[in-house]
Formats: C-alpha cells, structure tokens, sequence
C-alpha cells in the first residue's frame, strides 16, 4: 500500500469530489436514486386508491408498501458506483491517480451514505405522507410512524454501504444487482409457505423485514417473519453492511487490477 504524507482530509475531499463528478457524468447513477426515490410516493397513492391493505395492515404500513423496492433500487444504484468503472476499465487509471485504495473506498462510500440519506428520508417522508392522505384512516389503524421511520431512514444508507461491497466484491454490474436485489426484495415475496419455519430464519437479516417490523405492517407479523423486532434486525443489517465493507477493503487492496 502506497503511504500518503498529505493531510488525510484535503485528499478525502478531492476524491470525493471526483466521485461525484463521475456520479453525475453516468446517465444511470443519477437516474436511479430518482427512481428510487420516486417509487414509494407513488406506490403509497396507488395502494390508497385501489384500497389493497389486508384488514390487520396500519396506514403507515401501507403507505411504505414501496420501500423495499426503493431499497433494492438504490443498493443496485451503489454497487454500479463501483462496477461501472471495473466494467469500463476505467478503474486502472482511477487508481494510478489515487494509489492509496482505501482513500477512493471510503470516498465511494461517503457518497453512497450520503445520497442514500437523502433518497431515505426524502422518500419515505413522502410517502407516508400520501399515504395518510389516501388511505382510509377510518378502516385501517394508523400505525405508529415514529421511532419506526427513522429505523426505516437508516435501511437505506446500510443497504447502500453493502451494495457497495458487494460491487467491490462481484466487479460485474449485472452480477452485484442481481445479489443485492435477491438480498433485499426475495425474502419479502417468497412465500412463507413454501419455506415453513424457513421462512422466518431467512428474513432475520433481510432489510424488507425492517421495513414490515417498523412500519408495523402485516407483513411483518410473527408468524411470516417470527418476534424478533425491526430494531435488532436493523442493527444486523447495519453490522451486516460494515462488515462486508471491511470485506470489500481487503478484497480491493490484494487485488490486481
């Protein structure tokens, strides 16, 4: 690893500026957290018009019906901040720039942990929003939004830390988005019937669960995703994601690339 005598943050800036610059020159890293974070609004109105709440749901629960997807999205939207430029091959002279390897990492992940705030709290705000008023509150109890939301706020910049990583780890944009994607959306839409008790040991760590527990949806009731509560699994989520950042860092500076 090459040693940098250069104060440390005026370098972390400059990398990080160049990683936003790169960020918004690529049509589809600034197109996908607009995607992102459009999809929960939206899907909180579509679920109020078309009423398709389950009788035991809450207006919150409903009104966040699109987060998951959103968290698929912008875990995707990070793991293609690094594989594009592995893709490309772009990434040889990225790093003949900027020879300490940790030093782009941790710009790339300053990125992803600062726009997927934003795309979090922006999105899920909305939609709750909406979805208080379109769905019918008379029906439907209201659910409790806070703490819970903000559990929910911080799904989004964990998922984004682990899309990273897995980008690092995959180096294929196709490949990472399928991981990342499978990782998020597959454990909420595969049938607790099909898995059994399976079911239940399979959402432990998965980020839609959070979302079901902290937004008291019924989706997230005991017997499809067992007791343990949206928090502890937000905070394995959370160690999930540092820990296979840590992963991707040692990947990243024994490769030979």
């Amino acid at each position: 690893m090459t040693v940098v005598s250069a104060p440390l943050a005026p370098l972390l800036r400059d990398q990080l500026r160049s990683e936003v610059i790169k960020t918004r020159s690529a049509r589809s890293l600034w197109l996908l957290p607009l995607l992102a974070l459009s999809v929960p609004p939206v899907m909180a109105g579509v679920v109020g018009l078309t009423g398709s709440l389950e009788p035991d749901d809450t207006v919150l629960g409903g009104a966040l019906t699109g987060t998951s997807l959103a968290l698929a999205v912008i875990g995707a939207w990070a793991a293609l901040v690094v594989t594009t430029e592995f893709g490309s091959g772009t990434i040889r002279p990225v790093l003949t720039a900027t020879p300490w390897r940790d030093l782009l990492l941790a710009a790339k992940a300053l990125l992803v942990v600062a726009v997927s705030t934003a795309v979090g709290v922006l999105a899920v705000t909305t939609a709750w929003l909406i979805g208080g008023a379109v769905i019918d509150g008379g029906t439907y109890a209201a659910g409790q939004p806070f703490p819970g939301m903000i559990g929910i706020y911080c799904c989004f910049p964990a998922v984004a830390v682990l899309g990273l990583a897995v980008g690092v780890a995959v180096r294929s944009s196709a490949g990472a988005v399928a991981v990342i994607t499978a990782h998020v959306v597959l454990p909420q839409v595969t049938a607790a019937q099909a898995l059994g008790e399976l079911h239940k040991w399979v959402t432990v760590v998965a980020p839609s669960a959070v979302v079901a527990k902290l937004s008291q949806s019924s989706d997230g009731a005991a017997e499809l995703m067992g007791s343990l509560g949206g928090w502890p699994r937000l905070a394995l989520v959370a160690v999930g994601a540092v820990a296979a950042l840590g992963m991707a860092r040692r990947t990243l500076n024994r490769a030979d690339i």
